[in-house]
């Protein structure tokens, strides 16, 4: 059995506080993010003794949510309770921080690390674990690799390890699924947390700590340890190989189902999170284990919904369907902003009804669901990738979209689940997945409206698909398979958006709006929508380093800044400072178009 899950912790480096009241002052701002692992908490302090913060202390703080528990095994709980094996209690349980072998460093650590099997294997010292956890082997290849640790786990995380030698290093995975923050205090301390609102009281600049990087006390700066060739167009020119993508991905969810908890995938009923049900189902029914239940959540007569519900029946799964109202959608909103601690309108619109169905999922007992962000930008499944020039220019689209999902994707997948202590997976941004699909020439990506082949958004991640799997069935009815992508915050029903968009033009009148600029100077709203999320925003988080963690810039249906020079239309917009829609309906090629320039 493995004892980690999704969990939420806070670490300083080099406070000036005395050990005491920086043990108080962790125990405190640690209940800011206990919604993350309400199922234990732990602490540890250590001197920093060398170098100019010689003096000064260095703190862990964890909460934990306990995907999986050792001490769920009656036989192990039985033993433990013996005379002379009380110790094992703790090192059973997988509580954190974890230790090396002599204690001397310690490790706090959100996340799964699904290669930990792999490199327990290649470590030099062969002594037992203490614990059964798969991030247990972080720590122990600190100790043998150093500041190269973080370039040899495969798996989703953020984490810090502190030793009594002054040692701390800290790190995030190369995409940025696992939420972090960092931040500097008055007294030189650096801080980390997995949200950053245990920051904002206490550092006078906050940043996301950025994935794919590191942060070492020998360098006191961040150093970057993923840099894939695929960044650079001249190395993303392989061939077309379906089979190649239809391997990779099926891997990758295999190793997400890494537990031993009850777990459920979420199904919209578009082609993503249909595919991750489909080929959780195929392996559970091959491996002779129970079906997980999939949830689908929205506005009735969604459009969501009734494509959640066939492909449900279709292979087979308990189907749990939720609905929400629009006028319960905004009343979410203000808990939905503190929680994902942003004021960007596209991450509001999609986390609001996941924030709610998460809260559901997690009353029924589950504690970990696979979701599929992460396709529409390695494939190009955005309604706007239609209007992509060239395969140079979609290319750079796609890598430009991946770097920035930790800002907007992730950030709303971790902590809209995690706001209720449900851990959310995504197997599309592993990766070995991402690995293939980005080397693969962008030419196989381009979309031509008419044609036998790439006729519609990820064509290519469809025709992987478009089989028989092991067990002679087929993945997806085509219906599915073939549909046109649908945002998430648009597939839960258009009145959602309509309704938010009213609402907010209610609050927010006409002369309000005018002397926006006054009022919000940086990354400045361009609709009342925008307008009202900054309100909201700024009563929990008003200081203007936690307004700059979120980017701005102009964007029509979730595309970046630079995209929007792809047409004409757009780009007059937005250098006249009109309004640019987020929603899907913003594209001319949307089945259900709307005029919104």
């Amino acid at each position: 059995m493995r004892l980690k899950g999704g969990c939420g912790f806070l670490a300083v480096y080099g406070s000036s506080l005395s050990e005491d009241d920086l043990r108080m002052k962790v125990l405190q701002l640690q209940r800011l993010i206990r919604h993350r692992g309400p199922d234990g908490s732990g602490i540890h302090i250590a001197p920093v003794s060398k170098g100019d913060e010689a003096g000064r202390y260095s703190a862990l703080g964890h909460e934990r949510l306990a995907i999986v528990g050792a001490m769920d095994d009656p036989q192990e709980r039985k033993e433990a309770m013996m005379p002379g094996q009380h110790d094992r209690l703790h090192t059973l349980s997988g509580n954190q921080p974890l230790y090396n072998h002599d204690r001397s460093l310690a490790l706090a650590v959100n996340g799964e690390i699904y290669n930990h099997k792999k490199l327990k294997e290649e470590l030099k010292d062969p002594k037992p674990f203490r614990t059964k956890s798969d991030c247990e082997v972080i720590i122990h290849l600190y100790e043998e690799l150093g500041e190269d640790t973080a370039a040899h786990l495969d798996g989703d995380f953020a984490f810090a390890i502190s030793g009594d030698k002054g040692e701390f290093y800290a790190a995030r995975d190369p995409i940025g699924v696992d939420s972090m923050y960092m931040g500097w205090g008055d007294d030189g301390a650096v801080w980390f947390a997995s949200e950053m609102k245990c920051l904002i009281n206490d550092c006078k600049r906050i940043e996301q700590f950025p994935p794919g990087h590191y942060w070492s006390h020998k360098t006191r700066q961040l150093t970057p340890y993923w840099t894939p060739k695929w960044f650079d167009v001249a190395h993303a020119q392989e061939s077309l190989n379906l089979q190649a993508v239809r391997d990779a991905f099926v891997d990758s969810v295999d190793k997400r189902l890494m537990t031993d908890v009850p777990y459920g995938v979420l199904l919209s009923g578009g082609l993503d999170s249909s595919l991750v049900a489909s080929c959780v189902v195929k392996m559970c029914d091959k491996a002779g284990r129970p079906r997980p239940a999939t949830f689908s959540i929205g506005l009735k007569g969604a459009p969501d919904l009734s494509n959640a519900r066939k492909v449900a029946e279709m292979i087979g799964t308990e189907h749990h369907e939720f609905h929400f109202t629009v006028e319960e959608g905004i009343d979410a909103v203000q808990d939905v902003i503190y929680h994902l601690e942003t004021y960007d309108v596209t991450t509001i619109r999609a986390g609001t009804p996941m924030f709610l169905l998460a809260r559901k999922i997690k009353a029924m007992g589950v504690k970990m669901v696979l979701s599929g962000e992460g396709a529409d930008e390695e494939l190009g499944g955005y309604l706007y990738f239609h209007k992509a020039p060239n395969a140079q220019e979609f290319h750079e689209e796609c890598v430009r979209k991946i770097q920035a999902l930790y800002n907007f994707d992730c950030l709303r997948a971790n902590k809209a689940t995690m706001a209720w202590g449900l851990e959310a997976r995504v197997p599309f941004l592993d990766k070995h997945f991402l690995d293939v699909v980005m080397s693969i020439d962008a030419k196989h990506k381009m979309i031509h409206k008419g044609e036998k082949e790439q006729f519609i958004e990820k064509w290519l991640l469809r025709e992987a698909f478009n089989c028989k799997a092991e067990d002679g069935q087929v993945y997806l009815p085509k219906e599915v398979l073939f549909r046109q992508k649908e945002q998430f915050s648009d597939g839960v029903g258009y009145d959602w958006i309509d309704g938010l968009k009213a609402h907010a033009s209610r609050i927010v009148d006409d002369t309000m709006f005018a002397f926006r600029a006054e009022r919000f100077p940086h990354n400045t709203p361009g609709t009342k929508e925008a307008y009202y999320s900054r309100m909201i925003f700024e009563q929990y988080y008003p200081s203007e380093t936690a307004l700059k963690t979120v980017p701005g810039g102009p964007s029509v249906a979730c595309s970046t800044a630079k995209a929007v020079e792809w047409d004409a239309e757009w780009k007059k917009a937005a250098d006249a400072g009109s309004m640019l829609d987020q929603s899907g309906r913003a594209v001319d090629v949307h089945d259900d178009a709307a005029k919104v320039f």
